[in-house]
């Protein structure tokens, strides 16, 4: 269900590159929404100190620093508020480390920078108005743990990127078409049972991995990954 824009929101955009500024902001304001471009970290760190209570969501480049870009994200939440959600645009990502400690860090999800400007609005709306949109498969949780990936007889290894209650958020260079059924298996932190389903590619971008559905789990695997994300997903009780 696509969200109802009652009201204006702020999205703070952070890249080096002009045009990818100027297309996310364009599309924001014909949507009746305001954007911050900036093409720096000092520009960003400076920019969110000064107004952070009415951002709304960050977007940003991890590349806007030489150091570990898991610094600048530290860096964001420790400016005013820091209550917004942060995207990251995943043609920033290089490695699959970095999208475990960005898991760990509450990164709220991963966005193309190369989005044409019909899907732009789209694809932030569901942090923008996250109570306008279908929770069918409830809340998901940012994760960043290996998982196997079986498909026609060939097993590959990947990494996680979340995980919810009714599918898996995957982060491989080489995704498998929308439609594929996939049997996972890997093994929920903290846990010695590793857990098994099949699945099927519900989207696929070679910058982004891609997204798997449930479609059969064993009960008790089941009850284990809904405990885990009722424990674990933004805003559960602690």
């Amino acid at each position: 269900m696509a969200a109802s824009a009652t009201a204006s929101k702020t999205v703070v955009v952070a890249d080096e590159t002009p045009d990818v500024r100027n297309r996310f902001a364009a599309a924001l304001a014909d949507a009746g929404h305001t954007a911050i471009g900036v093409g720096t970290a000092p520009e960003l760190l400076a920019c969110l100190q000064a107004r952070s209570d009415a951002v709304d969501l960050v977007v940003l480049n991890l590349r806007l620093v030489p150091t570990p870009p898991v610094d600048l994200i530290r860096a964001v939440r420790k400016c005013g508020a820091c209550r917004f959600p942060i995207l990251i645009f995943s043609g920033s990502i290089t490695n699959a480390q970095e999208i475990r400690q960005l898991a760990g860090l509450g990164v709220a999800g991963y966005v193309n920078e190369h989005s044409g400007p019909g899907h732009i609005v789209p694809s932030l709306a569901p942090h923008l108005f996250p109570d306008s949109f279908n929770r069918r498969l409830g809340p998901r949780v940012a994760l960043g743990i290996p998982v196997a990936c079986r498909f026609d007889g060939t097993v590959t290894a990947a990494h996680t990127v979340d995980l919810g209650k009714g599918g898996l958020g995957v982060w491989t260079t080489n995704p498998l078409p929308s439609g594929a059924p996939v049997h996972v298996r890997f093994r929920l932190p903290a846990t010695k049972r590793a857990v098994e389903a099949h699945s099927r590619v519900v989207w696929s971008d070679r910058r982004r991995g891609m997204g798997l559905r449930f479609e059969q789990v064993r009960s008790a695997d089941q009850a284990a990954i809904d405990e885990f994300v009722d424990r674990h997903a933004v805003g559960a009780e602690p």
